[in-house]
Formats: C-alpha cells, structure tokens, sequence
C-alpha cells in the first residue's frame, strides 16, 4: 500500500476514533485502537502521531490537548470537539445557491485554477439542498478573465505554494529579477497570494532581502521546492497585514516614498472618486495647491514615480502632477520625451537580430484543460464519505456517472476512493462504510457511529479559499445578485475570512454596483439601456442608447456587450466609465448577428480584434524587458530596446496606450498615428 494511502487511512480513522469516543483519550488508546498505528513501536508512533496532528492542523482540524494535573498519569490526552470538525449549518436562499452555482459553471468553463476545491466546496455548503452542481443556469456572462494558472509549469508552482502557506513551509524557486534583468536563487516564507491583473503574486518574507518582496509567479523559474522536511519552517509575523498588497494600486507596490498631489479635473472628477478614492484622497483645490484651473486634487502615496505618472499621462488634459516638485519636473520631463519623439522624427539604434521568423508567437492558454489546484485527497475522502452515508440513509444507491461528475474522478480515482473508505474504522472492527460498485451503481451500507460523517465537515484552508476567491472575481455582476450576502453566510460560518489568508482576488474596474444590476435587468428583459459614457479615450461624454447581451469581464475589468442603435453596430463599454444607467420602456428583439460576435475568440483576454491594425512601437532599454512579456518582439535593436508590435482597432486607443507608456514607447509606424500622439500630447 502506497504510504499517501497509509496515512490517509490512519488520519481519517483517527478523527473517526476520536468522534465515536466523544471523551479525551490518552496516546496509548491511540496507539492501541486506531489503524495504521498499533503496528509500530514507541518512537515510530510518537514521530507519526505528531506529523498526523501537524498535518490535520494545517487543514483546518484542530484536535483538543488537555494535560492532567498532578497526581495523575503524566500523559496527554487528545479529543476532537464537533466544532474543530464540523461546518456550522447555512442557510442559503434558493438565489443564492443559484447564484454559487452559476459562478461555479462559469468558471469551470474559463479555467479557474481553483475550480476542483470550489466543485467540494459548494458540495460542503449546499448540504441538505438538491446538487448545487445541476441547478446551475448559464448566465449571459462570460468569464475572460478567471484567475486561470496559465500552463502546466505555473499550475505546479502554484500548487505547490498553495501547500507551503497552508503547512508554513519555507519555499525555495530560481526568479527572474525584472528590475535588474538578473535570474537568481530565492529562499522565501510564503505568506499570501494575490490575483491581481491576470497575474498569481506571492508575497513573503525573502530571507536575500530580510524584508517582505512581491514575486510574480510567471517570472519563477523550474520547480519550487520546500527547504527543510520540517513539518513547519515559520510562523507568519503578527503584523504583516496581507490584504494590503491586494488593495494598493499600481503605483503602492513596494516601498512608500512619498505623497503626491495630482490636480484632477471636474469632468472626470467623479470617476476617480468611485474608482481609485480607495487609493488616496479627493477633496477640493485650494489655492496653496496651485491648481491650474477648477477641480479637485487627489493624494496618494506611491512607491513607484514611473507608473504614477503613466497613470496620470493616461487622461491627458485632466490630470497633472502638482507636487512634490521632483515628481512634477519628471512628469514634465516625460511629456516632454513623448512630444519630442513623435514630432521631430525618431531614429531607433541598429537592428542586431529579427527574432519574430525564428521564435514560436507567444503562447496563449484558454485555461482550459489546465485546473491547476487539485484538492487534497482528504478533502475529496470526507465529502464522498458524506454523500455515501447520506445515500444510505435514504436506502438509495448512487449512479457512479453522477458521482464522477459531482466530484470529477476517473473511475479508477471513485473505485480507489471507496475501497480506502471502506477500511476506514472507529477501532474495534467498527467500520464507518461499506461500498460496493455494482455496475453502474454503488450500493451503501453505513456502518454503527457512521453518521459522524453524515453532517458536511468544515471546509478546508483550499476549499474555503476557493470558495471565497470565486465570489471575488464576480463582484456585483451576476443577475441572481445574492453572490455577497453568500459570502457573509460563509465568512460567518467559518469564522474568518480566507481571503486574509493565502488567496486574495484584486478586484477589477467594475463599476458602480447599480449600473450592473440594472444592466442585468436590462438583459434579462430585453429592455433598451439608456447610458451617460464618458469615452475614456477621446475625453467625450456621449449619451447612448443600446440593446444590451451579455456582461463580459477582460484584462481591463467588466465590459457591456451591445448593439448600439445610434452606431448601428456592436459595440463594448466598459462598466466603470458608464456615469449613469437608466432603463426604457422599449422592449427589443435579439439580433443574431451579435450572437455571432460574441465568439471572437480572445479579444477580452488579449485586447485583439481579427480587424486591428498593427503599430510597430519602439520600447526603450529600461522598459524592453517588461514589453517581452506582454507583447511580440519583431526587432532587437543595438542598444537594448526593442521593437514590438501592437494591433489597435482606434487611434485613441493607441494614443492611450502610448501615453501610458511614459516616454519609453514611440511608435514607429504608420505616420498617421505618431502625428495623432504628438497632437494629443501638445494640446494636453
């Protein structure tokens, strides 16, 4: 017998033990009564015990110590009180369970990396009601962007990370090092994980460094692998507040250098307010601030003087730097590069090497077929336990495909699972199951204490930080509309919130929560929309009117699919730059024709349209390696830049990008666009 399948009997059948006792009972009783254990000697037992304890612990079961007093026998005793194993009972509306459900379906279909431990979770939660898993609708939303892994490699790491914040295990990985462009060896106790941008980070404590550092685990390197075979390495610091790098913008990771002023104007007042008010302060220009004209001034902190300023260079004419003085003369200083470089001509450094016919375009996973987290297997046991006992209770026997679907086995994993569950005991030869697959169907038989199991068990560190994680990345924009009174429910139940330890999802720009529910009534009555939308990238506000189809969430945050009846065409508007939403009165056919956009496949994740143009943009040195990741290297220049191209379906739209880019992308051709850039960049 394998020793994972060793220890897994030895563990359950000590919790059994442990239940049926209902008392404190001493190591020797232990020893003595639980399978697995009375086969060893005193010191394979006492090192075995305690790995078991460690491990039960670091899922969340917490067996009771109680140590006698004097005169009595100097040994421990050990319990296993309901509340350290069993789930508190939720009572969730039909909605919200819809609700769950939908999540669920959706991101099983967009490869959530947490799909297998979300799938046990909602069987955990939903007990009592009918499969959570069957009740689902198929929702118009469609899930871009589903803190999908991103390939094999990074699934194991992220896996692998994943046990080590759950077990305190100190990690050890090869990073590539952006800021120096440097591949090095880490040594880092995992603290967190955040999904923020697409992207898995982890933050933990670099013993290198003797600080806490951000490592993006695209950028990791081969296998992660622990430091030590202790059964803990560490204990996270008091202090270290996790989801501070989850709620911190852009420009907030890393070191805090400084405080600046950025005068915002009206117009787009409000959006900054609702967007990024979290991230600093919005109050009224005075006149010591030196405001170019009437509107507010925002403060924040900021570690990083580059991306702050691409974030201001982004809305043009509505923003700008007042202070501190360095801050304003390197945003000046950058405006200054991009007008230069786009009016006067720009002359890129030699071309060394065309990499683009020599290299394989760059990989893009749907997620699909990727699920990165499998459950622990414990996990996988008690739930099956549950829904074994509770078909025998009932006198029904399980159909073996539907097992399989509820619990996505093989079934070779189902018929391995059983046979383990059947030797699972309470000591004394009281078995807690017996099963047989009889064809197509697995006959019960629930053995005396075997109820122990018939209530659902509290949810594992990964299932409940599955479960939470998936509400996350919904937000508001689901039509049930029940998904955050679900995760009171569940925080409640488990007495914290996972998002606080291990798995925390950055939300993305989705809006005012209003203008989604009133978006999904619109879709859900074929209703026309009535939008206040301030184009981001003309600095317009344009009333519009549309038939709204489906909520999509991308790289960018949430978008509305539409035809737009003033256009006469499909268009997308991005949730957060819509001021106002108002139904009509006006009812409206579905139109095939924006079914049948719908399916161009990888413009939410990847910003393409088969339409695009392609600019070719000059990247400069500093920034060469960041562009490498993100887009299509054509030409590698003498200096160190390079040349990538970038498919646009507007010119705004580039000329944002452009802008963003901080001075350090310059767009080569078509000639159109450059004169665009250096028009914006002089009016602004």
């Amino acid at each position: 017998m394998a020793k994972d399948t060793e220890k897994l009997i030895r563990q359950l059948s000590l919790i059994s033990f442990l239940m049926a006792q209902g008392r404190p009972v001493s190591a020797l009783e232990i020893k003595r009564e639980v399978e697995g254990y009375s086969d060893m000697n005193d010191d394979a037992f006492a090192r075995r015990f305690y790995a078991d304890r460690a491990e039960l612990e670091s899922l969340g079961i917490q067996l009771g110590v109680e140590k006698p007093g004097e005169g009595f026998f100097e040994a421990e005793l050990y319990s296993l009180p309901p509340e350290n194993f069993y789930l508190d009972p939720i009572s969730f509306s039909d909605d919200e369970l819809a609700a769950l459900s939908t999540a669920l379906m959706l991101l099983t279909d967009g490869g959530f990396a947490y799909a297998e431990p979300l799938r046990l979770a909602l069987q955990q939660v939903a007990w009592g009601h009918p499969n959570p898993l069957a009740e689902g609708e198929r929702a118009p939303v469609e899930m871009a962007m589903t803190a999908s892994a991103g390939g094999r490699d990074l699934s194991q790491r992220l896996s692998k990370i994943e046990t080590a914040i759950s077990r305190r295990k100190t990690i050890e990985f090869t990073y590539y090092t952006m800021e120096r462009g440097e591949t090095e060896k880490r040594k880092v106790d995992p603290f967190h994980l955040v999904f923020r941008g697409g992207q898995f980070y982890l933050i933990g404590h670099s013993h290198e460094r003797d600080a806490v550092r951000v490592f993006r685990l695209s950028r990791i390197q081969g296998k992660v692998g622990y430091a030590s075979k202790a059964e803990h390495d560490f204990s996270p610091p008091e202090d270290f507040d996790r989801r501070d790098y989850g709620s911190r913008a852009d420009w907030q990771l890393g070191e805090t250098k400084g405080t600046a002023k950025i005068f915002i104007r009206e117009r787009i007042a409000w959006l900054i307010e609702r967007d990024f008010g979290s991230y600093g302060e919005l109050r009224n220009a005075k006149k010591s601030d030196g405001a170019p004209g009437k509107g507010r001034v925002f403060e924040t902190s900021y570690a990083s003087e580059r991306e702050l300023i691409a974030w201001v260079l982004r809305w043009r004419q509505n923003a700008e730097v007042l202070a501190p003085d360095d801050l304003r003369e390197e945003a000046e200083k950058r405006r200054g590069l991009l007008l230069e470089r786009h009016e006067n001509g720009f002359r890129p450094a030699k071309v060394v090497d065309r990499p683009l016919d020599e290299q394989p375009k760059r990989a893009r996973s749907n997620g699909r077929g990727e699920a990165a987290i499998r459950p622990e297997r414990f996990a996988r046991l008690v739930t099956l336990a549950g829904l074994l006992i509770e078909a025998a209770k009932k006198g029904e026997r399980l159909q073996v495909v539907d097992l399989r679907d509820r619990l996505e086995l093989t079934e070779d994993e189902l018929r391995e699972d059983v046979e383990l569950l059947n030797v699972v005991n309470f000591g004394g030869g009281t078995y807690v199951l017996y099963a047989e697959i009889l064809g197509d169907e697995i006959e019960v038989d629930s053995q005396p204490y075997g109820d122990n199991f018939a209530r659902p068990a509290r949810l594992l560190p990964l299932e409940a930080k599955a479960l939470v994680a998936a509400i996350d990345l919904f937000g508001d924009h689901l039509p049930q509309s029940n998904l955050q009174t679900a995760r009171r429910k569940i925080v409640k139940a488990l007495g914290h919130d996972p998002s606080e330890e291990g798995l925390e999802i950055a939300p993305a720009g989705g809006g005012d929560a209003e203008i989604a529910r009133a978006v999904n009534q619109a879709i859900a009555e074929s209703r026309v929309l009535e939008l206040s939308y301030y184009k981001e990238n003309e600095d317009q506000f344009t009333e519009r009117r549309v038939e709204p189809y489906r909520l999509e969430n991308g790289k960018e945050g949430w978008y509305v699919e539409c035809y737009d009846l003033t256009k006469e065409g499909v268009r997308h508007f991005k949730l957060d730059r819509v001021k106002e939403a108002h139904l009509s009165d006006e009812k409206f056919e579905p139109r095939p024709e924006v079914e049948e956009f719908a399916g161009v496949e990888g413009w939410m994740t990847h910003g393409e349209v088969p339409t695009a143009e392609v600019a070719r943009v000059w990247v400069s040195p500093e920034r060469a390696r960041w562009l490498r990741e993100e887009r299509t290297v054509v030409e590698e220049l003498a200096d160190g830049a390079v040349v990538v191209e970038l498919p646009y379906a507007g010119k705004p739209w580039l000329v944002r990008e452009i802008l963003r880019g901080a001075g350090d992308l310059v767009v080569l051709e078509p000639p159109d666009a450059r004169q665009a850039i250096a028009k914006e960049v002089e009016t602004g």
